[in-house]
């Protein structure tokens, strides 16, 4: 029988504190090194055997994940809240939490969460920079109409982000002052400077072949466009993952918080606990798709007879998750059973 040394990795922006264990729990190792490659490297090299590692997730996990994993036999990543769960103790340092990421290691508790493959999670960065993009040209946009409201000018609410139309209310409107014009424009070139810019980083993503395929297959459900089915393969990565779909809808922050003890089983709001960018997206498609898909409105519209707007907009939201998760798990296009269908 092999046997292999544990560690556990505290990863911070600057420094890496770490911490060796043998199998019985007699400690090894411990100390920090500077969180670039070259340091790693040498840590790497240096080590007395063959390693299991872990760390926790956080946002320099990434790169350390990847560097690592060639030198290691297995790394895993640990899901931050659980492991705070387990973690929790009077004294709190980063040797102090190395350690406890590697006993958990060692013991065969370590709450692991799923890690993307690396080529995944670069196209899910440059989604997640597109969706800030967008928001940032929101911006924009409203600043536009909080300029023009500001001295007094009206405006076609409907027509005012219109290249044409905006032009013709700076030649014409004589009471807007030379200043203001100066940040009209520079908000209007900034918002088409960040338009193009997504344009662009959609085209990227559109065209890729590792997921190109995937999207194509979620986009034959009515009512998911080109970005829901992008965010959708982009943050769950590999569908099998899921067991079923409470466990996707969960994962999707699309169910409520639940607390029971004593028999007593209580309900909260939306739990937090959740992928915050699927969340967003899925809610979004919700208030959208009943148009374009008859199954999704007869939900939208029973669950509105129950007085809840909010609770139609989450059933559609739920049931968009079962339609995605089951063509994306039988690799086939979205077809609605025959009795559905005949109905």
């Amino acid at each position: 029988m092999r046997t292999y040394y544990y560690i556990g990795l505290d990863i911070h922006k600057r420094t890496i504190s770490y911490c060796i264990k043998a199998i019985d729990g007699s400690l090894i190792g411990q100390g920090k090194i500077e969180a670039d490659r070259k340091s790693l490297d040498e840590w790497a090299k240096g080590l007395p055997g063959p390693w299991v590692g872990a760390m926790e997730a956080t946002i320099f996990t990434g790169w350390v994940y990847d560097f690592l994993k060639p030198h290691a036999v297995a790394l895993k990543v640990a899901h931050p809240e659980m492991l705070k769960a387990i973690t929790a103790a009077k004294k709190k340092n980063d040797r102090a939490d190395a350690e406890k990421i590697a006993d958990l290691l060692r013991v065969n508790l370590l709450p692991e969460c799923h890690m993307l493959s690396e080529e995944i999670r670069e196209l899910r960065r440059i989604l997640r920079y597109r969706n800030h993009i967008v928001r940032t040209a929101v911006k924009m946009q409203n600043k536009i109409s909080g300029l023009l409201m500001e001295v007094g000018v009206s405006y076609s609410k409907r027509r005012i982000h219109g290249r044409k139309y905006f032009h013709e209310i700076l030649e014409r409107v004589e009471e807007i002052p030379p200043s203001v014009k100066e940040l009209l424009k520079l908000s209007r070139s900034g918002y088409e400077m960040f338009r193009t810019f997504q344009k662009k980083l959609v085209e990227t993503l559109r065209t890729n072949t590792l997921i190109h395929d995937r999207v194509q297959r979620l986009m034959t459900i009515p009512g998911i466009g080109e970005i829901t089915a992008l965010t959708w393969v982009l943050e769950i990565g590999d569908p099998g993952r899921f067991a079923s779909i409470r466990q996707a809808v969960s994962y999707c922050g699309l169910c409520s918080a639940q607390r029971e003890s004593a028999g007593k089983e209580q309900r909260g709001p939306i739990s937090k606990k959740r992928n915050k960018h699927l969340q967003t997206m899925l809610i979004e498609a919700a208030k959208l798709a009943p148009h374009w898909n008859e199954q999704l409105a007869i939900v939208h519209e029973r669950e509105l007879k129950k007085g809840n707007r909010n609770r139609a907009t989450l059933a559609v939201a739920r049931r968009l998750v079962a339609y995605m998760l089951a063509v994306d798990k039988n690799q086939a296009d979205f077809k609605l059973p025959a009795e559905i269908q005949a109905a």
